[in-house]
C-alpha cells in the first residue's frame, strides 16, 4: 500500500513538473517571438462565439432582433391598412363599453352588472346572520354554496335566453365579472369562517381575560398584549395607531364592498394600506388605461378580425399548409393584443384602482417573462389568482390529506373550468378546447421542465414562450370556426373568400 502510495505521488509531482515545464517554455517561446523585428500580433485565442471565450454581450443582437421585429411589424400594418382599409370604428366601441348588441334597444349586460349587487349583499346577510348565531355553521355553508353557484349560472342562463340582446364583447365581460365575484365571495366565505371557528373558540378565555382585567390596566390608552399594541379597550392598533378591524364587526357593506373594488382576489380583515394619493402616479395610470383601451380596440378592429375570418375556410378545409401560414400570420396581432392587455390590467388599470383605494400590495405580476419552464409562468404573470388558488385551493386540500399532486390537479381543473366559462357562455358555443387547453398545461409543464433539464434555462424559455405565441391563436381559430358554423349554418363558409 506504501509503495503505491507513493508511485501515485511520483506521478503526480512528475505531472505537475511537466506541466509548469511547458508553460515555462511556452513564456520563453513568446518572449523570443516579441524580440523579433517582424512585430508579432498573434497569440493563443479562442473565437468570439466559442464557450471558452467568455464573452457574453449580445446587446446588439437584441437590438438587431427588435428592430427586424418593428420593420416586419411594420410591413404587416401596411398590408393591412391596404387590403382593409380603415377599419377602426369609435362607434363600435361605444356598444363594446355598453354590451348592447348592434341595432337591439336592450342594456342587457349593464343590467346583470347591477344584479350583481344581489349575491354579495346576500353573502354578507349570510355571515350576518351566521355570526350572530341565527344561522348555523351546516345550513349557512350550504346556503352560501347555492348562492355562489346561482352567482355563477345566471350569466349562462341570461345570455342564453337573450339571443339577441347581448353584443359578444358584452357577454364576455358580464362573464369576466361574475367570475371574478364568484373568487372573492369564495375567499371572503373562506376567511369569515377561519375568523368563526378561531372566534368560536377564543370566546371563554377572552371573557376570563376581560374580567380579571383591573381599573388600573385601562388607563393607559395604548397598552402592550402578548406582544401585540391594543387600544384602551383591548383591541389591536397597527403601527399608525389605527384599531385593527376584528371579527365579526368587518361584516358590513363598506368593507365588502371595498374589498370587491379591491385589486385583490384574497379578502384579509386589514388591508395593508398607502398614506396618501400619488397625483402623479394616478394621472399617469389614467392616460395608460385610457390610451390602451383604444389601442387594445383598434387592433381587435383592425388587424385580428379580418386575420380570424380569412383563416376560416383553410381551417374549416384542414388545408395544413394554409391553415398553418393564417395560423402564423394570427399569431403577430394576437400576441401584441395579449401583451397590451397585460399591461393595461396588471400593471395600469389595477395599479389605478390600488391608489385610489389606498391599497398598497402592488405585486399584481413577477418577470414572467424570463420563466424557464410553464409552472413558473403561472406562478408569476397572474399573481392575485396565483394567491388565490393556493390560498384557498392548494393548501386546504393538502391539509385535507390529499397529495400535492391532487392539489395541483384540483387548481388546474377550477382555472380549465373558468377559462371555458369565459369563452363559451359569450359565445353560446359549448366546446371544450379551452378546458383541454388549460387541463394540457399539466403534461406541458412536465414537458418543459425536461427540456429546462437536459437543454438549459433558456430552451425552456423558448418552450413557454411557443405555447404563448402558437397556442392561443390556434385556441381563437377553434373557437371561431365552431362559432360561425354553429350560430350561422355551414353555407357561411363560402361567404368568406380567402385573401
Amino acid at each position: 500500500m506504501t509503495t503505491e502510495h507513493e508511485n501515485e505521488s511520483r506521478v503526480r509531482l512528475r505531472r505537475t513538473k511537466s506541466v509548469t515545464r511547458a508553460e515555462e517554455i511556452q513564456k520563453a517561446e513568446q518572449m523570443v517571438r516579441r524580440s523579433q523585428p517582424d512585430k508579432p500580433c498573434h497569440r493563443p485565442r479562442d473565437s468570439l462565439f466559442s464557450w471558452s471565450s467568455g464573452f457574453d454581450n449580445f446587446t446588439g443582437f437584441v437590438n438587431w432582433g427588435f428592430l427586424l421585429l418593428g420593420i416586419g411589424g411594420i410591413r404587416l400594418l401596411l398590408e393591412n391598412f391596404i387590403k382593409y382599409g380603415i377599419r377602426v370604428d369609435p362607434r363600435q366601441w361605444l356598444l363594446f363599453l355598453s354590451g348592447k348588441y348592434d341595432g337591439g334597444e336592450e342594456h342587457p349586460s349593464i343590467l346583470l352588472i347591477v344584479y350583481s349587487i344581489v349575491p354579495v349583499a346576500l353573502c354578507l346577510l349570510i355571515e350576518k346572520g351566521m355570526s350572530v348565531d341565527i344561522i348555523s355553521h351546516g345550513p349557512g355553508m350550504v346556503f352560501h354554496v347555492v348562492n355562489l353557484i346561482v352567482m355563477v349560472l345566471m350569466p349562462m342562463v341570461v345570455i342564453h335566453v337573450k339571443d339577441s340582446g347581448f353584443s359578444l364583447i358584452g357577454a364576455m365581460y358580464v362573464c369576466m365579472l361574475y367570475a371574478i365575484l364568484f373568487l372573492k365571495l369564495w375567499s371572503y366565505v373562506q376567511v369569515n369562517m377561519w375568523c368563526r371557528l378561531s372566534h368560536g373558540k377564543a370566546s371563554t378565555q377572552g371573557r376570563m381575560r376581560r374580567q380579571s382585567l383591573s381599573y388600573n390596566n385601562l388607563q393607559s390608552s395604548n397598552v402592550k398584549q402578548n406582544g401585540v399594541e391594543t387600544d384602551d379597550v383591548g383591541h389591536e392598533v397597527n403601527g399608525c395607531g389605527t384599531p385593527l378591524v376584528q371579527y365579526p364587526d368587518n361584516l358590513n357593506f363598506g368593507d365588502l364592498y371595498y374589498y370587491i373594488l379591491a385589486p385583490t382576489l384574497c379578502y384579509e380583515l386589514n388591508f395593508p394600506r398607502t398614506q396618501r394619493i400619488r397625483k402623479r402616479f394616478l394621472i399617469k395610470r389614467i392616460l395608460e388605461v385610457v390610451v390602451g383601451c383604444q389601442v387594445v380596440m383598434s387592433l381587435f378592429q383592425q388587424w385580428m378580425v379580418p386575420s380570424v375570418k380569412n383563416s376560416l375556410i383553410p381551417f374549416s378545409n384542414m388545408d395544413v399548409a394554409k391553415a398553418s401560414e393564417r395560423l402564423l400570420k394570427l399569431a403577430i396581432p394576437n400576441h401584441l393584443m395579449w401583451l397590451c392587455f397585460f399591461y393595461l390590467m396588471f400593471h395600469s388599470y389595477l395599479n389605478l384602482m390600488g391608489e385610489l383605494l389606498h391599497f398598497a400590495d402592488r405585486n399584481f405580476y413577477c418577470d414572467w417573462w424570463n420563466a424557464n419552464n410553464i409552472d413558473t409562468f403561472w406562478r408569476t404573470w397572474n399573481v392575485p389568482v396565483h394567491r388565490w388558488a393556493v390560498r384557498h385551493l392548494y393548501i386546504p386540500i393538502v391539509e385535507m390529506g390529499y397529495s400535492k399532486s391532487i392539489a395541483s390537479a384540483t387548481v388546474f381543473f377550477i382555472s380549465a373550468f373558468f377559462h371555458e366559462y369565459l369563452v363559451s357562455v359569450p359565445l353560446k358555443t359549448f366546446k371544450i378546447w379551452a378546458f383541454m387547453g388549460m387541463m394540457g398545461q399539466m403534461p406541458l409543464s412536465a414537458l418543459s421542465k425536461l427540456v429546462e433539464r437536459h437543454w438549459g434555462a433558456r430552451w425552456g424559455n423558448i418552450v413557454v414562450w411557443s405555447s404563448l405565441i402558437i397556442g392561443q391563436p390556434l385556441c381563437i381559430l377553434m373557437y371561431y370556426h365552431d362559432y360561425v358554423v354553429t350560430h350561422f349554418g355551414e353555407t357561411l363558409l363560402e361567404d368568406y373568400s380567402v385573401v
